[in-house]
């Protein structure tokens, strides 16, 4: 019997300490960046995929093989279920025509919501089983509707100039005073800021405010609830592994932090490999599918067809594997797709 791993001081300290250092180090590096390459990214999912397994290593030689088999699990796991996410991401960027820099900026602050988020859903544990079915119902209506516009806009790679006709804007802009074009990579901006900006270009100022929100900071609402919605599957998951709070949140943490890394990975392979982007619109539809299969399951009635996280991963890995490998026998257009990269005049 392991008896309980509980919360040994030493452990949170250097848990924090590592966390806090990596994710600076990570803005630090790309605080000048105007586009992240896929080497980069490549690099950086290298090192928080090492961090993860040093953690393990450490829980190894410090406490016991056991413990530390336990949160590898529990990592393995939270990686396998996160990689949903990346389609998401993807689909949530191309909607709001956000690119380079910018979304590194959005994902890393992120990153910060998931620390408090996933820290509160930990400590709910498995009280989430209740409620997760019918958060299952709402997001896999809203990833299907992602895949959907993902797929008409699909070649309109342009960034957006004026978001006053965005959803987001739409949803929002009676409740908060919104900015309707992005401003420096600002999540929000003062109003004697752009009060001369907004009458020379004619911007639309959806109500008056001392501040007001951007795109940017809309967008970074969406990808947080996106985050909070994959949470509600994830976290009971990984407590079924594992009931030891800790050692929970450390390898969800873990997993969430190269996940970030990951999706750029992904992102930069879609400026050279034409058919990727067909992939994540189908893998969009098939997690839509798979959260309402498993809603169903829990909150109306077994059907008796169940998608294991083996399973969904496979199929995830598959059909980006396929992506890639119909890129190479049928390259397309690469001008075309050449000036699609190139920013809106």
């Amino acid at each position: 019997m392991l008896g309980h791993f509980g919360f040994p001081l030493e452990t949170i300290v250097i848990f924090l300490a590592v966390v806090g250092v990596s994710v600076y180090l990570d803005l630090f590096a790309h605080r000048k960046s105007t586009d992240i390459s896929l080497a980069d990214a490549g690099r950086w999912s290298v090192f928080w995929v090492g961090l993860a397994l040093a953690f393990y290593v450490y829980l190894w030689l410090r406490f016991s093989k056991e413990w530390a088999d336990l949160y590898l699990a529990g990592y393995a796991l939270e990686k396998s279920l996160s990689i949903d996410n990346l389609m998401v991401f993807m689909a949530i960027f191309a909607s709001f025509g956000i690119k380079g820099i910018l979304q590194h900026r959005i994902l890393y602050y992120g990153i910060l919501g998931a620390l408090v988020f996933r820290a509160i859903f930990v400590m709910i544990g498995t009280g989430l089983f209740l409620a997760s079915p019918w958060v299952g119902f709402l997001f896999a209506a809203f990833v299907i509707w992602s895949g959907v516009k993902m797929l008409q806009n699909k070649g309109g790679d342009e960034e957006i100039e004026d978001y006053a006709e965005h959803w987001s804007v739409r949803l929002t802009g009676r409740m908060i005073p919104i900015y309707t074009r992005l401003h420096l990579e600002r999540f929000f901006v003062r109003h004697h800021e752009i009060q001369e900006i907004a009458k020379e270009q004619g911007v639309n100022l959806t109500r008056p405010g001392a501040f007001y929100a951007t795109p940017a900071f809309l967008c970074l609402i969406a990808i947080e609830t996106s985050d909070i919605a994959f949470a509600f599957d994830s976290v009971p998951a990984v407590i079924a592994v594992t009931q030891e709070p800790l050692l929970v949140y450390a390898a969800m943490i873990f997993a969430i932090l190269g996940l970030r890394s990951l999706y750029f990975v992904l992102a930069a392979l879609t400026k050279y490999l034409v058919h990727l982007e067909k992939a994540v619109i189908f893998l969009l539809f098939f997690i839509g599918a798979k959260m309402t299969l498993q809603s169903w399951n829990h909150a109306i009635g077994d059907t008796g067809f169940h998608i294991t996280p083996g399973w969904s991963l496979s199929i995830v890995l598959l059909t980006l594997i396929g992506g890639v490998v119909a890129s190479f026998i049928f390259p397309g257009d690469g001008k075309e797709d050449g000036k699609d990269d190139q920013p809106a005049a």
